[in-house]
């Protein structure tokens, strides 16, 4: 069930009713409606995996009271231990399997050995990265004692399954959620507005934005060798566009569908494009996933305070890990190592945390100056995003290497296919739009924000009618 169906726009609005009138007594029966829906919404892909992601929750409960209860290290160690693993198992077989399988088939062939690797004909759970790590972050936190394990079998699922984070995130942390559920929820008017708002935002992005580069990127990237370097250049662009509009679209639903329950979740974008450097784009991109990474594995391996060799290592191994965990392809793994080689000059120079302030123009040179790094992160980040997205480590490297000695910018293909020259309007004024907005949550609350709605709603469906995409990219992680 996507966010973007009429599945889902008959689906959301039951729930809602029934959330608020009919098991609106105490916390414990909006909970329980809320696992059923949640439950529900996951059956709807595949309704065999529904049992995976059972056994994930009831594993993570048992081996967090196990681990809070155990009298020795040594019983807590070996509960904390099996959680890690069965986790990390589940997602290895599922999700890696057959990538380790053919690589090392690949490499014995490469050094001369015949090799027949038995590759497994599984279909990758939706949301597994996600809800895998929903519940590793909680039987560490239980582990090192930064929080108590929860007893409530009902609000710990909750707190695994809840629908609008399931299966793209953001990855949320017990500390801010479980909170949240262990209490009765009461309507507010004002936060139903502003997710709504968020709803239909987030819509824009995916609708009126993605699926309509996604047109352009799909065509330029599957014909690479006969496009030009105008098109190539715009093939980059219209992904980084696709990719930002269709997961943070979604983050956008996620988070506004919860505001309807009385539930806060993690922020999980802020403008990320017109960071100033890479540093400041990942602390705008992914966030929820960032920050993971920066808890879970970068600060346990030592982070920024060892040698100067201990930081590098740090780095990479986050970067290329937070590739890994995209997919189990190469292309995602030398992302994260492109990533964090933009970062290195930035560590190395000790100025990653430079621009943490939030941005304003002036008239003056100090804003050219800004204006030209929001402009150059952009461009490294449309570069990375090549091999994030082609099929092959060897088709990205073409691709940009025709990029570059094609010397050819003439209009190729826009000229060739619908919104041509509307679809490059069409991105400029969505970044006119977000730039305007970039100190609130969305644009279109505030002032005119019937009138903002309305056009916005009007975009969606009159881009809707003719879009020929559903499914969100990050479903596939």
């Amino acid at each position: 069930m996507f966010f973007n169906s009429l599945a889902f726009a008959i689906f959301l609005p039951i729930v809602f009713l029934l959330y608020w009138f009919v098991f609106n007594k105490n916390k414990s029966t909006q909970n329980a409606l809320l696992i059923v829906a949640s439950y529900y919404f996951y059956s709807c892909w595949d309704w065999r995996f529904l049992f995976l992601l059972v056994f994930s929750t009831f594993l993570d409960y048992y081996t967090g009271i196990q681990i809070e209860k155990g009298k020795s290290e040594r019983s807590r160690k070996f509960w904390f231990w099996l959680s890690i693993s069965a986790n990390l198992g589940f997602l290895g077989i599922f999700k890696y399997y057959n990538f380790f399988a053919s690589s090392f088939a690949d490499l014995f062939s490469a050094l001369g050995f015949q090799a027949s690797p038995i590759l497994l004909k599984v279909i990758l759970p939706v949301g597994i990265s996600f809800y895998t790590f929903h519940g590793l972050s909680y039987v560490i936190d239980i582990y090192y004692k930064r929080i108590k394990a929860e007893y409530n079998f009902i609000d710990y699922s909750l707190f695994v399954s809840y629908f609008p984070l399931l299966v793209a995130g953001p990855i949320e942390r017990a500390t801010h959620l479980l909170p949240q559920v262990k209490v009765k929820r009461e309507f507010n008017i004002q936060n139903a507005k502003d997710g709504i708002c968020q709803i239909i935002w987030g819509l824009v992005k995916k609708v009126v934005i993605a699926d309509t580069c996604a047109v352009y990127a799909n065509a330029i990237f599957d014909n690479y060798p006969s496009m030009n370097s105008f098109s190539l250049i715009m093939g980059a662009v219209y992904f980084a566009f696709q990719i930002y509009g269709d997961f943070s679209g979604y983050s956008d639903i996620a988070l506004g569908v919860s505001k309807l329950f009385g539930i806060d979740l993690l922020r999980n974008f802020n403008y990320p494009y017109f960071s100033r450097d890479i540093a400041e784009f990942w602390r705008r991109w992914h966030i929820s996933l960032s920050s993971w990474f920066r808890d879970y594995l970068y600060i346990p391996l030592g982070g920024s305070k060892g040698g100067l060799w201990m930081k590098i290592r740090n780095t990479f191994i986050i970067f290329i890990v937070s590739g890994f965990w995209h997919g189990a392809n190469w292309t995602y793994i030398v992302w994260g190592f492109i990533n964090a080689v933009y970062f290195l000059p930035l560590l190395l120079s000790n100025s990653n945390r430079n621009n943490i302030d939030s941005i304003s123009l002036k008239w003056n040179f100090t804003s050219l100056r800004v204006i030209f790094s929001i402009i150059s992160t952009f461009i490294i980040t449309c570069i990375a995003w090549v091999f994030f997205r082609a099929k092959t480590i060897t088709d990205a490297v073409l691709y940009l290497k025709r990029l570059v000695l094609n010397h050819d910018f003439s209009f190729q293909y826009l000229d060739n296919e619908r919104y041509n020259y509307e679809l490059v309007l069409l991105i400029g004024a969505f970044v006119w739009v977000e730039w305007n907005s970039r100190t609130k949550i969305e644009p279109l609350s505030g002032k005119r924000s019937s009138f903002k709605i309305a056009l916005a709603i009007l975009a969606i469906m009159a881009f809707g009618t003719f879009s020929d995409y559903k499914e969100f990219i990050y479903f596939q992680f």
